[in-house]
């Protein structure tokens, strides 16, 4: 199967199973959504959704974040990853905010680079979702999965692996496909153990290919 055709196959398959595809981080506005992207670098979704409430109840906005003492924010977010690294950087990103781009979260990824904590990954998910621009975020589960299936090929980072999937994807999908990915690595094609035998793509998988005779032995019987 040529590359293009996998491509359409994956984008056909899930636009039909998977139409409606949305980060399960909770948020209302642009900020809270890049607060909790930041707080969820190494963090589950889940766990960042139980710290936001209470962050966002004592930081409605940027201004009463930037005036914040470190400590304060660390009170609030220790359960998560870092969370010394992190409160630093939320505060610069609270105060960056305001310096540079009037308490608004800015809509360009090149921008969104220049507040503290926020990378490409970041940078992206928040151009993604909040204004539905063409950037793919590459996380862990995307990085993976789009190998397994054999959407990039060789890629050593996730630079890399963004460039080629960007390439390939319709402009359009690429804020859906994102999800996609995320959602079928975090469900179905698990790191340690895919369900390869729930999974409705094998028939353009690379992976499932390779390991076909192996994962049919695992089926249960009838």
């Amino acid at each position: 199967m040529k590359k293009a055709e996998r491509f359409q196959a994956f984008v056909d398959y899930f636009k039909q199973h998977m139409p409606v595809a949305e980060t399960e981080l909770a948020f209302e506005t642009p900020y809270q959504l890049l607060v909790a992207v930041i707080l969820s670098a190494q963090c589950t979704d889940k766990r960042v959704n139980l710290l936001t409430p209470g962050f966002f109840e004592q930081f409605p906005v940027p201004e009463a974040l930037a005036v914040a003492s470190q400590d304060a924010v660390y009170e609030l977010i220790k359960s998560c990853s870092y969370p010394n690294n992190k409160a630093k950087n939320l505060i610069g990103m609270a105060k960056t905010l305001i310096e540079k781009f009037d308490g608004e979260v800015p809509d360009s990824v090149e921008s969104l680079q220049l507040l503290p904590g926020v990378g490409r990954k970041t940078a992206n998910v928040i151009a993604s979702v909040v204004y539905n621009k063409p950037a793919m975020a590459v996380d862990t589960h995307v990085f993976r999965v789009s190998a397994r299936i054999g959407l990039t090929t060789r890629a050593k980072n996730p630079l890399e692996a963004e460039r080629q999937l960007v390439k390939y994807l319709p402009e359009d999908t690429i804020p859906k496909a994102h999800h996609w990915l995320i959602l079928h690595g975090r469900y179905i094609c698990k790191a340690r153990t895919p369900l390869c035998n729930e999974c409705g793509i094998t028939a353009i998988c690379k992976y499932f290919t390779l390991n076909k005779p192996a994962i049919e032995q695992t089926k249960k019987p009838g």
